[in-house]
């Protein structure tokens, strides 16, 4: 069983584990080392701004990728660089969202004790989750079977007529 814990602007509640059976658009597995986040991010940052999201909001993507992959490193793994984490990006036209999977075959923690720290609490680090939750539309944290954790960040397309055109036949639908 999969224990889930979800974190939702409310928008598209119906799309909710959409890319179960579906094969991501652009995959990446690598070793836990931070000096491949900055590949990483630039990925990110390249389809980013092939899907037509704005320098600022594929920047902010980027941050709350970076947040994520950061935990998985830092809380995960406790810093060893020989884990496994694997990228998975889904453009999903058809509903009009990008959506993000991160999944680790790290140690699986309480669900309950992912959140951020209180924001009156003035220090460095501890506002990753925080972060994540305030740039992208959908977070939802999963234990995986036999083991490690899935992260599904889901963030709206921007506005473009084909996207405008499959949010308008999905609402239908939900009528």
């Amino acid at each position: 069983m999969i224990s889930t814990l979800a974190a939702s602007r409310g928008y598209h509640e119906c799309v909710s584990c959409t890319t179960t059976n579906r094969k991501p658009e652009l995959e990446i597995e690598f070793y836990s080392r931070p000096s491949y986040l900055a590949i990483i991010r630039h990925m990110i940052d390249t389809l980013c701004g092939r899907l037509g999201y704005m320098p600022a909001e594929s920047s902010q993507i980027c941050l709350a990728v970076d947040e994520a992959l950061c935990n998985v490193i830092r809380h995960g793994y406790d810093l060893r660089e020989d884990g496994r984490i694997r990228v998975q990006l889904h453009e999903r036209t058809d509903l009009g969202l990008l959506e993000v999977v991160i999944e680790d075959d790290a140690r699986q923690v309480e669900l309950h004790t992912i959140r951020s720290r209180d924001l009156e609490d003035v220090r460095p680090g501890g506002l990753g989750v925080h972060l994540i939750n305030e740039i992208m539309d959908d977070a939802e944290y999963e234990h995986r079977d036999g083991g490690g954790m899935r992260l599904r960040m889901r963030k709206k397309l921007p506005m473009t007529e084909s996207t405008d055109s499959a949010r308008l036949e999905v609402d239908a639908g939900d009528s």
